[in-house]
């Protein structure tokens, strides 16, 4: 019973809060984009990958699949590479 005590709680989901409204449609697509660029570095740096030439757009659409996310495009994947070089 004291080993249970001991043991860190499961961590808690976030509460989402909606987008904020009237804003021009490429802001969300941009916004949308960053954050998909964002999952998509953390993972590979929980691979390994911790330099852009080691993250081909192959590399990253294979993370991608793997994570659960829709491929990302050409400009996501430019954008997780320059995640990749400004985190370090």
């Amino acid at each position: 019973m004291a080993a249970a005590a001991l043991l860190p709680l499961a961590p808690q989901a976030l509460s989402k809060t909606p987008l904020p409204a009237g804003r021009p449609r490429a802001w969300y697509e941009t916004h949308n984009r960053r954050l998909k660029a964002m999952r998509l570095a953390i993972a590979l740096l929980d691979t390994g990958v911790y330099h852009p030439a080691q993250a081909s757009n192959d590399k990253i659409r294979t993370m991608a699949e793997l994570v659960g996310i829709h491929p990302p495009s050409d400009t996501t994947c430019r954008m997780v590479r320059a995640l990749i070089r400004y985190g370090r």
